[in-house]
């Protein structure tokens, strides 16, 4: 059962869900004003949380409860459902396994009998597992510093540096944007109607210029302008790899020459919905720079939420932001321990 559950999300085709939809489009309210993220309370942010995780609820935690209340003892048959249930909500199998193995140990430690205690032995370890690798911080110490961005067409990642732009804004930043996604039809306007939105530059060329261009010329501009933050697009088509790694390969050279000593992230932007298949992507763009953080947006558009778990452990680089929804709040800064409690209860 578990060779072809694994076997079934090898045979997905990322290309596939990187063309089949491009939904990086702007999104407002009737009245076309996007709800100030200051406006948003703590309690807020957590009830956006918890609702942006519904679906991930129904398909990890829901399913957890109902198989804890079948059970009248802890067996090895409770551990192959549960292990089943991991699985499908995209923890992956090797994560999985490694869940299974540590809850088996962590029941005979704790002497646990009740089926009940399963669930809150289970949390602990997606918790520890979570901090393991958790970072949510930006590195954000020197003026300028850089913030480049990442990913496959379609995952959010124009919207998702909208949202991250108008957050630095919000919290006196002084912000950059360069639209270095020369490539894409539509995303250098796309950028603009962001930058727009919230008051803030955009670098830009001509569609179909040279990207590296777009990224040098921006950095000179944040520097003479002592900008604190620059956020840089890129570009983000699969369907030529070659030709994608030798594009971003140029543009993190002009970084690396141009921003020597100043604090620099790479951000990389992968949709949950996309499951086990945004890790593969993940893996192509690690090839060109090292990601210091990730960005899993849509993550409530899916009942497979464990992909935050699976990809984190997997690729040992931290999730640093999650999209649980549409509004610029629902863009969050990721904390394990928050999004388990989100989760579970």
């Amino acid at each position: 059962m578990l060779k072809n559950l694994f076997k079934q999300k090898e045979e997905e085709n990322p290309e596939e869900s990187e063309n089949a939809r491009d939904d990086e489009k702007v999104t407002t309210r009737q009245d076309g004003e996007e709800k100030p993220e200051e406006a948003v309370s703590l309690g807020g942010l957590f009830g956006r949380l918890k609702e942006g995780l519904t679906k991930t609820k129904k398909g990890i935690t829901d399913r957890v409860d109902d198989l804890v209340k079948s059970y009248t003892k802890i067996d090895e048959e409770l551990f192959e459902e549960l292990e089943e249930i991991l699985i499908t909500a995209d923890l992956g199998v090797n994560t999985t396994m490694e869940i299974i193995d540590q809850l088996r140990d962590r029941v005979k430690e704790n002497k646990a009998t009740d089926p009940k205690e399963v669930k809150g032995l289970l949390k602990e370890l997606l918790t520890e597992a979570l901090e393991e690798v958790a970072n949510p911080t930006l590195d954000l110490e020197t003026t300028p510093s850089i913030i480049m961005v990442v990913g496959v067409n379609g995952v959010g990642k124009t919207t998702s540096i909208g949202k991250i732009a108008h957050k630095l804004k919000g919290e006196g930043k002084k912000v950059l944007l360069a639209a270095g996604d020369t490539f894409r039809a539509g995303a250098i306007e796309q950028l603009k109607i962001w930058g727009e939105r919230s008051g803030i530059d955009v670098i830009s060329h001509q569609e179909g210029s040279d990207p590296a261009a777009v990224i040098y010329d921006a950095i000179q501009a944040a520097k003479s302008r002592k900008v604190d933050v620059l956020i840089c697009d890129t570009a983000g088509r699969l369907h030529n790899k070659k030709n994608l790694m030798n594009e971003l390969g140029k543009v993190f050279k002009i970084v690396r020459r141009e921003c020597e000593g100043l604090s620099q992230e790479s951000l990389l932007v992968l949709d949950a919905t996309t499951g086990q298949n945004a890790i593969q992507q993940a893996k192509i763009f690690k090839e060109v720079t090292n990601i210091s953080g990730l960005v899993l947006t849509k993550l409530d558009g899916t009942a497979k939420g464990g992909i935050v778990i699976s990809v984190s452990k997997e690729l040992k680089v931290p999730v640093k932001l999650i999209g649980v929804g549409e509004k610029l709040e629902d863009l969050q800064s990721f904390e394990p321990k928050i999004f388990v409690d989100a989760l579970f209860d």
